[in-house]
């Protein structure tokens, strides 16, 4: 069968707003097969916002990349069908087929529960309504099976990384494919390239965002990372005392270098209250994360406590519940309308 018959035969399985497929309905047009393997279309957004416009097109791209012989796919967006464009609707370009947003989690240094951020994160976007992965880029101290409670190997299929279902989210972590008690000793180049594989070679299917829980500090793979994914916007987690602080700055710094939007700063760690006595102290500072945001002109996401509850559900591979859950949902809300959610 020709190759563009079973790219039409792909996108018959994907379902239109209005109803029908995005074939019957007439969304997609155009359908050009190349000797090489490219393929183009036209898809019409005829009276979808922008939101809706965005999955539309996450879940073509995915349809068609998943056609045997398929090497790249090209989406032209249009509302030109009734003369008038679609409220709120836009030519989209994600960075990866089938994912509308990457957000990047980044510290200046470890040690300040950026993975535990990434994680809680992922999942109250999740709660939210949003199709949400999770990479786990920290390919050194890889955390996120233990904090997800996932174990086991990641699963192929069809030469693609199968990313495990957890917590409503879907995770892929080097620690998925390596012997736990063992180190990974490679180089940044091998890293950096691994890691970027494991975004696109893998079947994340379509997303709404894709949380990337960066490695720690401000080196060549972090900046290799950025640039090659060019995340929509960065997440930077600090603890409030000045140490922490000054990392990041320096992660602030890399991203602007690398021309990826700071969404904001979070300050974990922020104040403990004692579960006995009920006195609040603050073994790490408090509010410094978020004079740091105010100095540095960038949003202030909020502050996690320290909390016994969270470090607990962590250990047992759980996201934080109660309380702990409404922090990050909070967290999550301001993350979703700064990246454009």
């Amino acid at each position: 069968m020709p190759l563009k018959d079973d790219v039409t035969a792909a996108l018959a399985g994907v379902a239109d707003p209005a109803g029908g497929s995005v074939i019957t309905a007439g969304r997609a047009s155009g359908i050009v097969a190349r000797a090489d393997g490219s393929v183009g279309l036209v898809l019409a957004v005829d009276g979808l916002d922008r939101v809706a416009a965005e999955r539309l097109q996450a879940a073509v791209e995915v349809a068609v990349n998943r056609v045997e012989g398929v090497t790249a796919a090209r989406i032209i967006l249009t509302a030109d069908r009734t003369g008038a464009p679609a409220p709120g609707a836009r030519p989209v370009a994600p960075t990866v087929p089938g994912i509308r947003k990457l957000v990047a989690v980044a510290s200046g240094k470890g040690g300040v529960g950026k993975s535990t951020v990434a994680v809680n994160l992922a999942v109250a976007l999740a709660r939210q309504g949003f199709a949400v992965g999770l990479l786990d880029a920290d390919i050194y101290g890889p955390s996120v099976p233990t904090l997800l409670g996932v174990t086991g190997r990641a699963a192929l299929a069809g030469n693609r990384l199968q990313p495990a279902a957890a917590h409503g989210i879907k995770a892929l972590s080097m620690g998925m494919m390596t012997d736990p008690n063992k180190a990974i000793v490679w180089r940044g180049p091998m890293a950096s390239s691994a890691l970027v594989q494991m975004v696109e070679q893998a079947d994340w299917g379509v997303l709404d965002v894709l949380v990337i829980d960066m490695p720690p500090g401000t080196g060549d793979i972090q900046l290799t990372l950025a640039q090659k994914l060019k995340p929509d916007g960065a997440v930077i987690v600090s603890t409030p005392q000045d140490l922490a602080l000054i990392d990041a700055r320096r992660a602030v710094a890399m991203f602007a270098e690398v021309d990826v939007r700071v969404l904001g700063i979070v300050e974990n760690m922020s104040g403990y209250r004692c579960p006995h006595c009920g006195e609040a102290s603050d073994p790490f500072g408090h509010g410094g994360a978020e004079d740091e945001a105010t100095a540095m002109g960038v949003p202030f996401l909020g502050r996690v406590p320290l909390d016994l509850a969270l470090r607990l559900a962590s250990d047992a591979g759980r996201p934080g519940e109660g309380e702990q859950a409404a922090v990050f949902d909070a967290i999550a809300q301001a993350v979703r309308v700064t990246v454009g959610l």
